[in-house]
Formats: structure tokens, C-alpha cells, sequence
């Protein structure tokens, strides 16, 4: 199935799964469109809504040539307001701890907002950071140039209530010799809930860029195991790249996007890109119920979304199907990647009821692969809504995260650069070691003092 007409002709309303299609037309035409899915219904109507505020006859012929663009901040509905209404903290400091320091700020205890009035890179020297206090928002869009890069550690997120934005999480091997057991995430969420990871920068890490885990089967029911792992998550216009290979992990080859652990519930992974990571583009686990929409998989080595449910990791528990909604993703295989790679493969017996419309899968020459690999893919007839942002064409996405994706992408840096035009070209390449892409940035520490006024503090979007 390709396009949502084929979805409703194809009888799927059981499915039960709630999106919507937002296109802005050409402003010459005068309207924004919006199609809607009805839940369960999938009627399908048209609202038309006139977007202008202001007098526009003056200005309306200077966007008669506009090609047809996608909105990037009125769609998304985060799971969570993180700090908002609290106190301002200010990090003036790129020492790894102490006073002004990152760290520092993360141990406050209260509802706060994080802004920097440094930019630069932060070395971790091994020790990564940790969210243990709930109701924080990290707002790295409000550094100066060239914003925050954390190296040699990175964020882990183990509380609810969580907002992190525009932050550079770059672990790499970290001086560590090979196979020695450094196996640093890049951002990780462990038991955690209502967490909102947006516009950063994951790459180099030597276990997952970045993940969502906890305990399997805390609890007596399915629901208590569901409570009491990472829930309620969403995961946007994020780079995820070039976890390193074969490096420090302890098993080995471990370069890897994304992991859900079991048991992970209304997660949702949508407009990143994922490029140049050998597997978990992003892998889904036992029991997961996960929307993965609208992202770009360039260069995977051996899988692109996966699920995989590990039957000796279930004994004496209840198998789980996993629930997973695919739209309007973008697979491109690339120098690395192997051509039985699939955009969705079932890595287990175990079954999985997987919603796929609107995909597109491309080998190394475009042609078109297969977007379904493995047993017990079945279409699911459980409710699943995509309640936390709207899907955008296929067609549209690859243009869109190319210009959105990553840590403040107005002001990317050499490495973010190098890699979105690497995708671009159909390039990349998956590495053991960040030393063979020029190593850690070397950047002059900048100063700025952050002015309240300038800001909408509700939003964290300069006025």
C-alpha cells in the first residue's frame, strides 16, 4: 500500500489509527488543506482554513512562485511542557561540572528552564550526564553560536517530565581501547515518561545514539509493565548517525540508531535521520507499541526498522505482540548497506501487527525493494493513534528532515553538514572510530548574556 486512498480501498478501518495529511499549497491558492482520518470511520474529508492574519494584498504576488512547503512547529503535540512556568537557570560555564555547569544545572531540583549563555564543546572526560529531577527544559537553541556539543559521555534521562533541545551528544571512543567496554549512549531514556527529544544531534555513541529502555516486567500485569519502563515519548528532527562499529562495545560490532526495549509504550519516532548506522534504524523490541513516521533511513548497514522479540528474554512471562504504525518513511540503501535490507523486517517468530502505508524503499540504483522481510507480520485491529504530530507525504520528506533535522539546523556545524550532504548523495559510510570523520570538534568557547525579553519563554522561541 502507497497512498492513504489505497489504505481506505484496501478495507482497513479497524485499524482504528488517527493521522493527518497537512498540505501547504502554494500560497497563490489562497487556502491551507488539511485531510483527516476520521478514527476507525477513515471518512474523508477536506477543511479548508485561510492562514493569513494580516493584509496580504500587497504581499501576495511575491509568493505566487512559492513551491509548496511543510509546516515544522504548528503539527507536532509534545507529550509533555517540561519546565515551562519555571525558574531560569543559566550554564555560563563548558567545564564538565562545578558552578555555571551543565551538570550542575541538571541536580536543581523545581520546574526550570536550562539556557546557556556559553557555546562551545562540554567534555564529559567519561561521565556522562544524568536527568534524575523532573519538570526540565534544556534549551540549547538559546546558546551562541555554535551552540553546545557534549563530547566523551552523554544524556541519560531517567525522571518524567523532560524537554531536551538543540544539544550535540557526540561520545566516540573516548580515548578507550577496543573492545575495553566503554559503551556510552548517546541520549538514553531509562524509566522514563513524558520526555520530548528534539533537534539534537546523536552520533558516535558506542552503544544507541539514542534510546528508550527500563525493567521488562516490572509489576504484576501487562499495564504495570508498560507503567513502569519509558513511556510516553517523542523523538524529532533528531540526526542519528554514525554509531561507531567496531569500537569499544564489549561485544564487538554494536553501531546502533535506536533501541525501544520491551515493553516501551506510546513512543513515538518521527522526521529524523537516520544515517550510516549498521542495524536498530530504529528497533523496536518485545511488546512495543511505537508510531514511526516520516523519517529518512540513509546507508543502514544490515536492517532498517526491526522488530524483535527475544523469546529466552520472555520465559515465565506472557508474550506480547508488538504494535507498530510505519507511514511515510524513506529507506535509501547506500554504500553499506546490504541488498536484502528491507525497510521492516520481523526479526523474531514472535508476532507483531504492523500498520505500513505511504513507505518508500530504494536499493543502491533506486529501484524499488521489498518493504516487509520476516514471519508473523500481521495487519493490527488495535487501536493506535498518532496523537503527538501529523504525517507529511513521503514524497516530502527527505527534502524536509534534509533541511530540519538535527541540532539548530540555521547554524549546523562541519559535522552535521558533512553528513546531511553525504545522505544526499547517496554516501556515507557506517565507522569504527570518530578519528576517521576528523575526530572531536575543536571549537573557540563563545560568550552571549540570555535576555529574557528576546525570548517567548512559553514556546523557548526567540521573539
Amino acid at each position: 500500500m502507497r497512498t492513504f486512498r489505497d489504505a481506505i480501498q484496501f478495507g482497513t478501518e479497524s485499524l482504528g489509527v488517527k493521522g493527518m495529511y497537512r498540505f501547504h499549497l502554494p500560497l497563490h491558492a489562497g487556502f491551507r488543506f488539511y485531510s483527516r482520518w476520521k478514527q476507525a470511520s477513515f471518512s474523508y474529508a477536506i477543511v479548508m482554513k485561510f492562514p493569513f492574519r494580516f493584509p496580504v494584498g500587497p504581499l501576495l504576488l511575491l509568493f505566487f512562485s512559492l513551491p509548496l512547503m511543510l509546516s515544522a512547529s504548528d503539527d507536532i503535540h509534545p507529550p509533555t511542557k517540561g519546565g515551562e512556568g519555571g525558574r531560569l537557570i543559566r550554564v555560563t560555564s563548558l567545564e564538565g561540572e562545578g558552578k555555571g555547569s551543565l551538570r550542575q544545572a541538571l541536580w536543581a531540583k523545581g520546574r526550570r528552564i536550562i539556557v546557556f549563555e556559553v557555546g562551545g564543546v562540554i567534555d564529559l572526560e567519561g561521565r556522562s550526564l544524568n536527568i534524575g529531577e523532573p519538570f526540565v527544559t534544556i534549551a540549547g537553541q538559546t546558546a551562541p553560536s555554535p551552540g553546545i556539543t557534549l563530547v566523551r559521555g552523554g544524556l541519560t534521562v531517567n525522571t518524567h517530565d523532560v524537554i531536551v533541545k538543540h544539544l550535540r551528544v557526540r561520545p566516540g571512543e573516548a580515548g578507550k581501547a577496543k573492545g575495553s567496554g566503554w559503551e556510552a549512549d548517546g541520549i538514553s531514556l531509562f524509566q522514563a515518561s513524558n520526555v520530548w527529544v528534539d533537534h539534537c544531534s546523536c552520533t558516535w555513541a558506542t552503544d544507541e545514539n539514542l534510546s528508550a529502555s527500563g525493567p521488562r516486567f516490572e509489576g504484576k500485569s501487562v499495564e504495570d509493565w508498560r507503567k513502569n519502563t519509558s513511556h510516553r515519548v517523542l523523538f524529532s528532527n533528531n540526526i542519528i548517525a554514525e554509531a561507531l562499529s567496531n569500537s569499544t562495545h564489549s561485544k564487538g560490532e554494536h553501531s546502533k540508531g535506536s533501541l525501544l526495549h520491551d515493553n516501551t509504550s506510546d513512543i513515538t519516532i518521527a522526521r529524523n535521520l537516520y544515517a550510516s548506522n549498521f542495524r536498530r534504524n530504529p528497533l523496536a523490541k518485545g511488546g512495543v507499541r511505537a508510531v514511526i513516521v516520516n523519517n529518512w533511513i540513509s546507508n543502514p548497514g544490515r536492517a532498517a526498522i526491526a522488530y524483535g522479540l527475544n523469546t529466552s528474554e520472555w520465559k515465565g512471562n506472557r508474550i506480547q505482540p508488538g504494535n507498530l504504525v510505519i507511514v511515510g518513511n524513506v529507506l535509501e540503501h547506500g554504500p553499506d548497506t546490504a541488498d536484502k535490507v528491507v525497510l521492516f523486517e520481523n526479526l523474531s517468530v514472535s508476532p507483531v501487527n504492523a500498520w505500513m502505508i505511504d513507505n518508500v524503499a530504494a536499493g543502491k540504483n533506486g529501484q524499488a525493494v521489498a518493504q516487509t522481510q520476516g514471519y508473523s507480520i500481521n495487519v493490527s485491529n488495535t487501536k493506535v493513534n498518532m496523537t503527538m504530530i501529523d504525517a507529511i507525504p513521503s514524497s516530502k520528506v527527505k527534502e524536509f528532515v534534509a533541511s530540519n533535522a538535527g541540532a539548530r539546523p540555521w547554524d549546523r556545524d562541519e559535522i552535521d553538514e558533512r553528513i546531511v550532504r553525504q545522505a544526499l548523495a547517496g554516501r556515507g559510510k557506517i565507522i569504527d572510530s570518530e578519528k576517521e570523520v576528523g575526530g572531536y570538534p575543536k571549537i573557540k568557547a563563545t560568550r552571549s548574556g540570555f535576555a529574557p525579553a528576546d525570548w517567548n519563554l512559553k514556546t523557548m522561541e526567540k521573539k
